[in-house]
């Protein structure tokens, strides 16, 4: 199988130190299945090529042949572990070399030509051939709405084969980290079936690789499920990791505000509702402000929505994330995009990798905390420990606390009765089970707590989301 990118920036043998390939010395890789060899058909100043040629050995898949049926090989009995088009039609062995071989162009960065890393080239990508399990209106679809220019031509148009063939061609202008993200992901979703086993890895394998943009692709749902083999629990994990990023996505009248401190003067008429996800973000945020805290501890901070809210305000001058998860952690100094800010802004924040059921001297001597959809992912035997670590040893002048309200999820058409409305809740409480579960814990360590409801607000089912607000007596 072929794959060539060409580019007519000039000097077009830029390329060159893009891939860390240089266009004079073929160059070949052991790959595990096979051999990936890297030439330059052409390579002047006005127009270069590289070309990933890769050599599988149908001998090497049968011998490394998963019993699990994790490639095409393994269907069909002995026969089918020799014939098939495994070593013939693009499909995830090419994205596995091209992940092994141009790895560091894919990071988006060349210690020769900085200046081209970022940059958007012209592009042009020929995949000779692909096997498309969807054939060229799929192509289309996954292709067109990442700015490329999508010329499919059929090989083998039988209509018998199950799986057709297309020489495939991309154009584009955009950095060349970018196309290969792009191939790296699609192209085993177009084949729909990856040769080895899927595991958790693939989910972070695609959400790296799927950076800023998968996550708003109209395609995404169909991406995610093909890319992850159609395993129900993987694909639920990373759709839902994706819905945070879409939902943190700025728009383009937000962006216009960041700029100019103005709401942008071309806004329709009618704005979309708000998510519950961002009024429960901006509640928040207005009763730290209501309560004079200047140093607020963002409990379970997750990708850090809250923080970025409160950094946006000056009277928060100390803001401290903790979370036991270190990936969101480090999601969360990507949201905050700590090493752009500036010295003064990013002194004023700090991300914690912490338990909450553990007292820990890090947290005390703050005005205020909040735990935002924090204590249904708790179990229950060790909500007290959470409550004794954050009330009794940090002990806030003020704690805000927010939790679904179970009473609503019968307003959710799509969610089946008694289902939570995460995989990773213990528990979600009513109303009364929350307003007494807070009254106690008041009790118990000297603070008054109020109750008010976020979302919109249903005559006999309350609101989606119920927020405690404890005051320290």
């Amino acid at each position: 199988m072929l794959l060539t990118l060409t580019t007519t920036h000039q000097p077009a043998t830029d390329l060159g130190f893009l891939l860390r390939k240089h266009p004079d010395r073929p160059q070949s890789f052991d790959v595990g299945f096979g051999t990936a060899h890297v030439v330059y058909p052409e390579a002047s100043a006005e127009r270069c090529t590289a070309a990933l040629i890769l050599d599988i050995d149908p001998v090497a898949l049968v011998r490394g042949r998963r019993r699990d049926g994790g490639s095409k090989g393994g269907e069909g009995g002995l026969l089918a572990q020799y014939v098939n088009d495994r070593p013939y039609a693009a499909s995830s062995f090419l994205s596995v070399a091209l992940g092994r071989v141009f790895g560091s162009a894919m990071t988006g960065k060349s210690e020769a030509k900085p200046e081209l890393a970022d940059a958007a080239l012209p592009l042009e990508a020929k995949l000779v051939p692909i096997a498309c399990n969807g054939g060229a209106a799929l192509i289309e679809r996954l292709f067109a709405p990442l700015g490329y220019t999508v010329t499919a031509v059929p090989v083998a148009g039988d209509a018998e084969i199950r799986v057709p063939y297309w020489d495939l061609t991309l154009s584009g202008t955009l950095p060349l980290a970018d196309l290969l993200g792009h191939l790296y992901v699609l192209i085993p979703v177009l084949d729909d079936d990856k040769h080895y086993w899927v595991s958790e890895d693939e989910v972070e394998k695609l959400l790296r690789r799927g950076e800023g943009w998968l996550a708003q692709h109209p395609e995404r749902d169909l991406i995610t499920r093909r890319y992850l083999k159609h395993g129900r629990r993987l694909a639920r994990i990373a759709l839902e990791r994706l819905s945070e990023l879409d939902e943190a996505a700025p728009s383009e009248v937000d962006a216009l505000a960041d700029a100019t401190g103005e709401a942008g003067t071309d806004a329709p008429a009618e704005a979309p509702a708000p998510r519950l996800n961002d009024l429960r973000i901006q509640r928040v945020a207005e009763v730290l402000r209501e309560s004079g805290a200047r140093s607020v501890l963002d409990l379970g901070c997750g990708s850090g929505r809250l923080i970025q809210a409160l950094l946006k305000d000056r009277q928060f001058d100390r803001i401290v994330g903790v979370d036991a998860s270190l990936r969101d952690l480090e999601a969360a100094g990507a949201r905050l995009k700590l090493e752009r800010l500036s010295e003064r802004v990013r002194d004023r924040v700090k991300l914690l990798l912490g338990a909450l059921t553990y007292r820990d001297a890090r947290l005390k001597g703050f005005d205020a905390a909040a735990l935002v959809e924090v204590i249904e992912h708790i179990d229950l035997p060790m909500l007290e420990q959470l409550a004794s670590a954050v009330f009794g040893d940090a002990r806030p002048q003020n704690v805000v606390v927010t939790t679904p309200n179970k009473e609503y999820n019968a307003r959710y058409e799509t969610l089946a009765e008694h289902a939570l409305r995460h995989h990773d809740h213990r528990f979600e409480w009513s109303r009364a089970e929350f307003e007494a579960w807070a009254a106690a814990v008041a009790a118990r360590h000297g603070y008054a707590v109020r109750f008010e409801g976020i979302g919109e607000a249903d005559p006999e089912l309350g609101t989606p989301t119920q927020m405690g607000v404890f005051t320290c007596n």
